[in-house]
């Protein structure tokens, strides 16, 4: 019998057992040149406000499809909301 496994759906990337797409993604994340790469304040204050919003499903934005931690990294991107959190 299988065990039933809930996933948070309020929960970043980081946070569920999604452990091998995550080291994916902070790879990629890393191969961002660094002039274009969020600083690590900003990017944690923009985690931050992501973490609180309705639109965040299990990493992912459910406005734009992106996951969250990666839009967060580039400094030219924004939130995608018409009012943006960030």
């Amino acid at each position: 019998m299988q065990d039933n496994v809930r996933v948070c759906r309020k929960c970043l990337l980081r946070e569920t057992d999604q452990a091998e797409v995550y080291a994916d993604l902070q790879r990629y994340i890393r191969q961002i040149p660094e002039e274009e790469r969020t600083e690590e304040e900003t990017y944690q204050e923009r985690l931050s406000r992501c973490r609180t919003c309705d639109h965040l499903l299990t990493g992912m934005c459910r406005i734009c499809g992106c996951y969250v931690e990666l839009r967060a990294a580039v400094k030219v991107r924004s939130c995608p909301m018409v009012h943006p959190r960030w």
